[in-house]
């Protein structure tokens, strides 16, 4: 058998089968490769074993060597440790983003690589378009899919060296193809949320890695309406779970966690989703990744999403002289949240994104 010329990254899942299918099809030389990120000493919280079976399953399928790997030494130490500590530090982390440059993009193409093959490919949903030896990633073609976001922290290396055969398909479409191809993932079920966490309360799950810290729950005026078991255990916008829907300080409408106060560790509480003390039309971020390698300018126009999902939001962006941004909306953001990624786009093509650090929201850490 030829030496694969393409790994592909199999997660058990419809849509890494279909691009490996695809590319089958085609003709090139691939073999798969499982990844398993994440043990866990909890019965049944992990569906590792379960998705390595049908990741196995579909290369049998499809004829192609099967290689099942361990990174779970390199995803605590390059993904799980920084989780922690931005939730000690009161913060948000999207461990998705770190996880494809660290691990998919970085330890997975570099054990491909040493394998022989001259590139991965992955189930995202995105595009890469190549011109006079340059990568841009594009948004995938259906939107409600679109996985770019998660990708922003690549560069021209990890680009130059990926496949993503799905991104020009609706998801539907990817089903279909899985259905008719026999496949035994085309009815499997997406997998949702942090992927460590699994089906599991996340506020549990956290709970066995960071202490819990009481401390007071707090309207916007200072009034003491409660008590949190830790400000790392909630995030800005969050309703629900804060133990206060039936307070009597308040007008009968839901309660949103609106700010942090870590000095006092305090919570910050208000009602109703429309609060302004939500709303941020200014935003600063840590040192800015940009996949071209430099921005497209010092101070230019963009649009951008504060978190997944999100519609492109239209914003000025100024690089500062660190490398840092700061960024004006249009119109006021709800909830942009410190430790989220905020990612920059002109039309089709992501540009790159940074860290949330700071907004102008009432308790968003800007004057």
């Amino acid at each position: 058998m030829a030496v694969p010329s393409i790994i592909v990254g199999l997660s058990g899942g419809v849509d890494s089968a279909v691009a490996a299918m695809l590319l089958a099809r085609a003709g090139e030389p691939i073999a798969g490769l499982f990844m398993q990120n994440w043990e866990d000493d909890e019965p049944g919280a992990c569906r590792a074993d379960e998705d390595r079976r049908d990741a196995l399953a579909v290369a049998v399928r499809l004829g192609i060597p099967f290689h099942p790997r361990n990174f779970a030494r390199e995803y605590r130490e390059r993904v799980f440790t920084e989780f922690i500590a931005e939730h000690e530090a009161g913060r948000t982390p999207n461990p998705d983003v770190l996880c494809n440059r660290e691990i998919k993009f970085k330890v997975f193409l570099e054990h491909a690589l040493a394998l022989g093959a001259t590139r991965v490919a992955t189930g995202h949903y995105a595009r890469i378009e190549r011109a006079g030896g340059r990568h841009r990633l594009l948004k995938a073609l259906d939107p409600a899919k679109d996985q770019s976001y998660f990708l922003h922290l690549l560069g021209q290396h990890e680009l130059a060296h990926a496949v993503f055969p799905i991104g020009g398909l609706r998801k539907d479409e990817v089903r279909l193809l899985a259905r008719e191809a026999g496949l035994n993932v085309h009815a499997k079920r997406d997998s949702t949320g942090i992927c460590f966490i699994g089906e599991r309360d996340f506020a549990d799950f956290l709970a066995r890695y960071v202490p819990a810290r009481p401390g007071d729950i707090v309207t916007p005026d200072g009034r003491v309406i409660g008590r949190h078991r830790g400000i790392a255990f909630h995030t800005l916008g969050q309703r629900g779970g804060l133990g206060i829907g039936g307070s009597r300080e308040g007008n009968g409408e839901p309660w949103f966690v609106v700010g942090k106060d870590p000095a006092r560790n305090a919570l910050i509480v208000d009602q109703g989703r429309n609060t302004p003390h939500l709303l941020a039309r200014r935003t600063v971020t840590a040192r800015a990744h940009w996949i071209a390698g430099s921005p497209p300018g010092e101070r230019f126009e963009a649009a951008v999403r504060t978190r997944y999902r999100q519609p492109d939001q239209a914003c000025t962006v100024q690089v500062r002289d660190d490398g840092t941004l700061e960024v004006r909306f249009v119109e006021a953001q709800r909830a942009v949240t410190p430790g989220q990624s905020l990612v920059m786009y002109r039309g089709e093509e992501c540009l790159g994104g940074a860290v949330i650090e700071a907004t102008d929201a009432t308790f968003g850490g800007l004057s």
